[in-house]
């Protein structure tokens, strides 16, 4: 939330102040420091006093910018050069803001003066409107200088408390390619499973079901023969039946759109080879690209536990964390596993496509923590909020 604008003006005001620190700094610092800076044995040891005085006032610069302007810097520890470059530039910066800034003071004053002498008569019309002109002109270059001066306070803030709008720009564009490349990625190796599963499996029991059935027409007069070759063709159309439903719900598990997110991973409990408590902790409903990344996160990461991990118990815990949903799937297996693995790297490029995030926690002896951090209140289209 922006401030008022006479917050923001104090704190420009106050900027002229830190500046004068700053302009006091260099020169106490250049005349107590400034023949050991010139000896290359000692130049190391004030080089790092000077920074550290520098930081403190920089920081102080950081702090005026929160609190009077509302600006919200990342986690980001300039280096040297920089804090020396922001101190300086703040310093010529605001020594000009305060002559700038004084010179709108004087020029109120002289239109008081103005006034006063309007009011007594003593000054002609003529120089009225002259005085008047002049004084509108210079007011007007005085407020656009103070403008661009606040502009320029905000950059220098920017580049040196965290990154650039450009290096913003250029991180986001690449992050969307790498994401994009994550999710193409992952559809094609979503496919080659299903493909695998529907030629070795479904495919392989539907084989078995039509020899089944042609032994049983050959069966001839052998009605016992015939009655256990159905039997068995029963039996396979029933497993059939079960392995093309278990391919169904990897694609896109139908209870996830008629019944919830909850439903679906009550179906994962069911269906999983170990114990899996789920503990669902969201009063509302999601959006349905949050709900599928959250389904899909929870399947994979109980199927590895099932198949990698030799975990005895999953816990699922899916719960708002701020403006985000967070989906922390925990066994107590092995540990190890390896998160470019391509499941993995799967749900993550699935995550990261709605400006989620997911990280791995798995040591050598366990336990593996799986979380997946889903935006939901995001300004990306893709992505309604909860």
């Amino acid at each position: 939330m922006t401030p008022p604008r006479p917050v923001r003006a104090a704190g420009l005001l106050l900027g002229c102040l830190t500046a004068l620190l700053g302009l006091a700094y260099f020169l106490v610092a250049g005349a107590a420091l400034g023949a050991f800076l010139l000896w290359p044995r000692t130049r190391p040891r004030a080089r790092t006093a000077v920074v550290a005085g520098a930081r403190e006032l920089v920081a102080l610069e950081r702090l005026r910018r929160t609190r009077f302007f509302g600006d919200v810097f990342p986690e980001h520890r300039p280096g040297d050069q920089a804090v020396l470059r922001h101190l300086a530039a703040r310093t010529g910066a605001g020594l000009l803001c305060a002559v700038v800034a004084g010179l709108l003071v004087f020029g109120v004053l002289l239109a008081v003066l103005l006034a006063r002498g309007v009011v007594r008569a003593s000054v002609s019309w003529p120089e009225l409107l002259t005085q008047t002109l002049l004084g509108g002109v210079l007011l007007f270059l005085d407020l656009q200088g103070l403008r661009s001066l606040a502009d320029q306070d905000r950059r220098l803030a920017r580049a040196c408390f965290g990154p650039s709008a450009h290096a913003l720009l250029v991180r986001r564009i690449d992050e969307l390619a790498a994401s994009r490349a994550a999710v193409v990625a992952a559809v094609d190796a979503e496919r080659r499973r299903v493909e695998r599963d529907l030629h070795d499996g479904v495919q392989q029991r539907l084989v078995a079901l039509a020899v089944l059935l042609g032994r049983a027409r050959r069966g001839g007069r052998a009605p016992e023969r015939t009655d256990a070759l159905l039997a068995q063709a029963h039996r396979e159309a029933q497993e059939v039946l079960t392995e093309l439903r278990e391919v169904a719900w990897r694609v896109h598990p139908s209870a996830l759109d008629s019944l919830g997110l909850r439903e679906a991973l009550a179906g994962v409990a069911e269906r999983s080879a170990v114990p899996t408590r789920i503990v669902y902790e969201l009063p509302e409903p999601l959006p349905e690209p949050v709900r599928t990344a959250a389904y899909f996160v929870v399947s994979e990461a109980v199927t590895n536990a099932a198949k990698h991990a030799e975990a005895e118990g999953v816990l699922v815990r899916v719960a708002r964390a701020g403006s985000q949903v967070e989906v922390t799937v925990r066994d107590d297996g092995h540990g190890g596993a390896d998160p470019a693995g391509g499941g993995l790297t799967g749900l993550r490029g699935r995550v990261a496509a709605l400006d989620g995030r997911l990280t791995v926690h798995s040591p050598p002896g366990g336990p593996t923590t799986i979380t997946a951090e889903l935006p939901c209140a995001s300004s990306s289209p893709r992505t309604p909020p909860c």
